[in-house]
């Protein structure tokens, strides 16, 4: 590893007191890849898996920049930050084995709106989608992270879902860090689409949970006029 300290490029009329929240994120993965190197991004894309809100689409181009200045290689970048992605996906996935479907069922009953056998579903939706839902799934903002939870509810083998976590991860990871390699000091043009990306999901996530709630208080009145 070089002695070179690395310094994120800038906005070109960007101040400290104007950079945006992804900025400043990019500001501290690079921070902290400069003090443990490429185990750094490893660190940054595991916390991403427990912290959703933290975007990969920042951190790991942010791994290809500082392998593009010589501090790490390309290959420790992708293996470090896929190293990153299972392990996060694994604290998850424990959760999930830890509360299992009976604890899940008896949370649901105390829920407004949810019933036990919502659970039941879902598990069996995971049963018969299971795998494929978790490898496409860790291409999908949010969702890869939740997705391992159902996963460890479900039981899913640890080996599969292992194999699979770290083949959707490695695909989605080579994406962002080969951005960040080749676009270089331009990496700001990333931040404007992963910025965009990310109130997609948002939005995409907040319509799914309403559609749910609509479904569940239609079925309540229904259910009420029918008694």
């Amino acid at each position: 590893m070089t002695d070179t300290t690395l310094t994120l490029p800038r906005a070109s009329a960007e101040t400290p007191g104007d950079q945006s929240w992804l900025t400043s994120l990019a500001d501290w993965t690079v921070s902290l890849m400069e003090i443990i190197g490429p185990v750094g991004a490893g660190v940054a894309i595991a916390l991403e898996n427990l912290f959703p809100p933290l975007p990969s689409e920042v951190v790991l181009p942010m791994a290809g920049l500082t392998a593009s200045r010589g501090s790490f290689t390309l290959f420790e970048a992708l293996l470090w930050t896929t190293v990153g992605s299972v392990v996060g996906a694994f604290a998850l996935y424990g959760l999930g084995r830890w509360l299992g479907a009976a604890r899940l069922r008896a949370v649901a009953a105390k829920v407004p709106l949810l019933h036990p056998e919502d659970v039941d579903r879902t598990v069996a939706w995971f049963e018969r989608h299971g795998g494929k839902a978790v490898f496409f799934g860790r291409m999908v903002p949010i969702f890869r992270s939740l997705i391992s939870i159902p996963a460890g509810v479900a039981k899913m083998p640890l080996w599969r879902f292992g194999l699979l976590t770290a083949a959707g991860s490695l695909i989605w990871n080579t994406i962002f860090v080969l951005a960040g390699y080749l676009l270089g000091e331009n990496w700001h043009i990333i931040e404007q689409y992963a910025d965009i990306l990310q109130y997609v999901v948002i939005a995409a996530v907040a319509i799914g949970v309403a559609w749910f709630l609509y479904v569940r208080v239609r079925s309540l009145l229904a259910s009420r006029r029918e008694v």
